[in-house]
């Protein structure tokens, strides 16, 4: 009965393993079922360690290794502060447990006697400490100055001394740090003073590194006149530093010689084995630069070749050891280059890239548990407010502190976020830095990455090591969870609210506790994240948040979230005005705003869509059911936008055929193209099609379409009785191939036969009124896409009949037709109209484009000399052949006459080479063996970098245009509808495209053109 008490009353305070109870009987402090009288107490903050096994283990530990055992037990009975930190620190740290226990001696560090902090440890005195330890002078010069201190201690012994030191040092603050964990009357450290004393003592560190590295590279003090300044960049500059991270250095010497290098690279290593590893990647030109430039090396470096990241960097730059003023001098320069970068051009690319590089560092199976680097993590804070102080920095010095808590301070004082933003931004940080630190602590190991979810034991310790407590309604593990997720959605909430509430504050009424941004100041963040007209940025959002209406209240709450994905889009500016123009023409829809507030996938994929084409905007307004397409598909369906082809076909011909009048037909068949366009256009911008799904989509309702208006014509003409002919479209170029871009016209030839008794003469002439009707129909002015019907390539050309009968079709194509006409009827094929007059014209046509022997040298010759001809003299004047989509070198036309050519000469005998699909063609002619695989590819591969980059012309510019953009925001917009990650360099877009037509245009010449 005894027993079961006493394992009750042991598991109560936390204490689990068998062994517990014989382990506290033989240090004293337990008694059959209770704690002895004068040991409660230390039972009790043995309790309220995070791991009270693991912090019992450790005292039977300590309690064999110290010989003053008798000594440390008296004062855990008396002295709270020592029970609290001891404790504390044991159940906490393995690492620094396993350190104590190594050198027992220094638990008097964690008692409260009179010495303890007094004075205060500072910089300046753990320096001492640490240089003391390797036989260093503290009162003489800092080490790596003329004259400076140096080491007694070198080699091994030193490094054995210097992390002896530190771990000490350490042992101290971390014991400090978790001393309210296991007393909580003990006073609670602030975080902020713990990073900035680990800041001190990493400071600490380097410098008796360096005092060790003088005396290793320069024992006989021959180099006394040199100078080395050791610069401390990221957390350590800040002064905000972790318990285990990398600490980043950057080396300025006079001279920047062999010995300077070797002092530098020596400080590394040294203190790499003793403390932490120390990294010099943020130096100019990073690993491949030199690891110590002099001052004017640095400054040439930062003034022609530094990137925005660069710069975003040196905003933490302080000179941490070595040369004083040598650092100073380094700082004092750099300061004006870091306040003057948000006005570099590169600058809102720059950021751009670096939100992804942060991104992209994040493994989608831990993102959920990342602190530093996942949605709404450390570093959501971090590049928020440094963002903003490169931004208003350069006119308010109040804001450049390396340390992100005091410059979110001082962002708040200015004005720049609101006082309550930035309170709750700063205690999530805070949390956040708690739960890192914490985690870190445990292993000395560096690490950001929260427990799993059903690892709840590690939970649970981190919970108790953060002095989380049940709330009554969830454990300790949950009210943890319930803090992370909280703290996570407070912080991304709150980063994008920084960038842009405040932009709205200066153009509109919004609460009096919102920040109020000066106008002036409201311009220079939006030039700063994107927007190259930041005053017409301002007038959009004074009209779309104007005014006391539902609609200027659900605009002031979704223009934030908005905001920050048009600034990550190609053109801010034309996507927000893009988006202030369809939120007027809808206006009177009354679910148009709830839509982007409701579904966030529409409000994302429409800023994407506004931000990169002109056409979709254009579109939109005349269509606007298509945004409900835009919303995630529900699982287990398709995504609307990528609908088959043939049912948006067969749905458009029903519809127009409900129509009364052939007028109504063809503006509904115009209507409904329009919606399949943009639909289309959506899917494609968002990475949803595949470029022969898109020309398959854009062909597909440009038939439905002709075969819709086609019938309603022929329907207007039945009240004059018996139609006298039947009538057959025939696809010719990009139609016939089903190929068609978003511009493309649609060439066709008409074909009739007359029906009964009528004459050829009567046939043709109806026949042609429906001709003419149906292109007049469809090329009527409109505010829609034109929709051109082209029948040039009709016999004679624009002189011969629009239509003619099948026979005359026969008689011309005997007598007169040239190479050229039978190299366009490849392409030929029925797309409306009297399908048994199609098929029966495709079969008269077969003898002519696909010769039964093929074609002889003269006619390659007239088809190499014609192809010459198009490509001299209709290449518009001062285009870039190296970048024209369709008579460049590798463009579209160098691959389709290509396969052209091999089909007229070979689809006589090779059946299968018989379509009018320029991919399927190159893929027959390779199974023919006609062309090698690695020629059909790089073909292949050049007419769709081609026609994709085609359509994103048309997509981006809202109008057809077969050159690509040379520079600029097109050029960008254009790389970002090829799937290019915005903000990316548009150069490597046209890199490759250059690249792949290159290849092409190399097959082209030894297939085609046979050199």
């Amino acid at each position: 009965m005894t027993e079961r008490r006493t394992g009750a009353s042991l598991a109560r305070l936390g204490l689990t393993e068998a062994w517990a109870e014989a382990t506290l009987i033989e240090l004293g402090w337990w008694a059959g079922d209770k704690p002895v009288d004068d040991a409660a107490p230390i039972m009790w903050a043995l309790a309220r360690s995070p791991d009270p096994d693991l912090a019992l283990r450790s005292v039977e530990r300590l309690a064999q290794a110290a010989p003053d055992w008798r000594s440390l037990d008296a004062a855990l009975r008396t002295d709270e502060g020592l029970r609290g930190r001891l404790f504390a620190l044991l159940g906490s740290s393995t690492a620094l447990g396993d350190h104590l226990i190594t050198n027992p001696e220094q638990w008097h560090q964690l008692t409260d006697g009179p010495d303890r902090h007094n004075p205060p440890p500072d910089l300046a005195r753990r320096t001492a400490n640490l240089l003391r330890a390797v036989g260093a002078d503290p009162d003489a010069s800092p080490a790596g100055s003329p004259g400076g201190t140096r080491a007694t201690l070198t080699g091994n012994e030193a490094v054995i001394a210097l992390r002896t030191a530190y771990r000490s040092e350490l042992l101290g603050l971390a014991a400090a740090d978790l001393a309210a964990v296991g007393e909580p009357s003990l006073p609670v450290m602030e975080l902020d003073d713990v990073a900035a004393q680990l800041a001190d003592l990493a400071t600490a560190a380097l410098r008796a590194a360096l005092a060790v590295a003088v005396a290793e590279v320069d024992p006989k003090g021959e180099a006394a006149g040199s100078r080395l300044a050791v610069i401390a960049m990221g957390k350590t500059g800040g002064h905000e530093l972790n318990y285990v991270s990398d600490v980043d250095v950057v080396f300025v010497a006079e001279p920047a010689d062999g010995t300077a290098t070797k002092l530098a690279s020596r400080m590394m290593r040294i203190a790499g084995e003793a403390c932490f590893e120390v990294d010099a990647n943020l130096r100019p030109e990073g690993r491949q630069g030199a690891l110590v430039r002099t001052l004017d090396g640095h400054l040439s470096y930062y003034k022609r070749w530094a990137k925005t990241w660069e710069f975003q960097a040196l905003l933490k730059a302080w000179p941490a050891a070595g040369d004083p003023d040598l650092g100073q001098a380094y700082a004092d320069a750099v300061a004006p280059l870091v306040w003057n970068a948000a006005d570099r051009d590169d600058f809102v690319a720059d950021v751009q890239a670096m939100r992804r590089r942060v991104e992209d560092h994040v493994r989608p199976e831990i993102a959920d548990r990342e602190l530093k680097l996942g949605r709404g993590g450390l570093r959501d804070v971090e590049f928020a407010v440094q963002l903003l102080q490169l931004v208003h920095g350069r006119t308010d010095e109040a804001l450049r502190s390396p340390s992100t808590l005091e410059a979110l301070a001082a962002l708040a004082d200015g004005g720049y976020v609101a006082r309550e933003d930035g309170a709750n931004l700063a205690a999530s940080y805070r949390f956040l830095r708690l739960l890192e630190h914490r985690l870190q602590l445990q292993r000395m190991r560096r690490t950001h990455l929260l427990p799993a979810e059903d690892d709840t034991d590690a939970l649970r310790w981190l919970a108790r090591a953060a002095r989380l407590r049940s709330d009554g309604r969830r454990d300790v593990v949950g009210v943890l969870l319930g803090e992370w997720g909280r703290n996570a959605r407070r912080v991304r909430r709150l980063h994008e609210k920084l960038f842009y509430r405040p932009l709205l504050s200066a153009v509109s009424r919004l609460p009096a506790e919102a920040a109020r941004l000066s106008e002036s100041a409201a311009k220079a963040r939006l030039g700063a994240l994107g927007w190259a007209s930041p005053e017409g940025a301002l007038n959009h959002l004074r009209a779309l948040t104007s005014g006391v209406s539902r609609a200027a209240a659900i605009q002031q709450t979704l223009l934030p979230v908005l905001l920050e994905e048009l600034a990550d889009s190609p053109d801010p500016d034309r996507g927000l005005l893009a988006y202030r123009r369809v939120s007027e023409a809808l206006a009177n829809t009354p679910w148009y705003l709830r839509l982007l507030r409701d579904e966030g996938a529409v409000a994302q994929r429409l800023m994407r869509l506004l931000g990169t084409s002109a056409l979709v905007p254009d579109l939109l307004v005349r269509a606007p059911e298509v945004l409900r397409m835009l919303a995630s598909p529900v699982a287990g369906q398709a995504d609307e936008l990528t609908r088959d082809p043939a049912e948006v076909a067969a749905s458009l011909r029903t519809t127009v055929a409900r129509q009364p009048d052939a007028a109504g037909a063809a503006a509904t068949a115009r209507s409904l193209r329009r919606h399949e366009l943009l639909r289309v256009a959506c899917a494609d911008l968002l990475g949803l099609m595949p470029v022969e799904r898109v020309c398959e989509a854009l062909s597909s309702v440009w038939v439905a379409v002709l075969q819709a208006t086609l019938e309603s014509a022929q329907k207007a003409l039945a009240g004059q009785g018996p139609a006298p002919a039947r009538i057959a479209v025939i696809g010719m170029g990009r139609l016939g191939g089903a190929e068609l871009g978003y511009g493309s016209d649609a060439d066709v030839l008409f074909v009739c036969e007359r029906v009964g008794d009528a004459s050829d003469t009567e046939a043709v002439r109806y026949a042609t009124t429906v001709a003419e009707t149906v292109r007049r129909q469809l090329g009527a002015p409109s505010p829609d896409p034109a929709l051109v019907v082209d029948a040039d390539l009709r016999p004679e050309g624009r002189s011969g009949a629009l239509v003619r009968t099948l026979g005359s079709y026969r008689e011309y194509y005997a007598r007169w037709a040239e190479v050229w006409e039978a190299q366009a009827l490849l392409r030929a094929r029925p797309v409306a109209g009297d399908a048994d007059l199609g098929r029966r014209f495709v079969e008269m046509i077969d003898p002519i484009r696909y010769p039964a022997d093929g074609i002889g040298a003269a006619a390659v010759t007239e088809i190499r000399r014609i192809k010459a001809r198009v490509d001299a003299e209709r290449l518009p004047r001062g285009a870039d052949r190296s970048t024209h989509t369709k008579l460049g070198h590798g463009g579209l036309a160098d691959v389709e006459w290509t396969v052209q050519l091999l089909q007229l000469q070979h689809a006589g005998g090779t059946p299968e080479l018989r379509t009018t699909s320029t991919l399927e063609g190159l893929r027959e002619a390779a199974e023919a063996g006609l062309l090698s695989s690695e020629d059909a590819s790089e073909l292949a591969a050049g007419w769709s970098m081609a026609t994709r980059a085609r359509n994103a012309v048309m997509l981006v510019k809202g109008k057809p245009g077969d050159q690509l953009p040379r520079s600029g925001r097109d050029l960008a917009a254009v790389a970002s509808a090829l799937g290019y990650p915005a903000g990316d360099d548009p150069g490597i877009f046209l890199d490759e495209y250059r690249r792949t037509t290159r290849r092409a245009r190399a097959v082209v010449e030894r297939v085609f053109y046979g050199w």
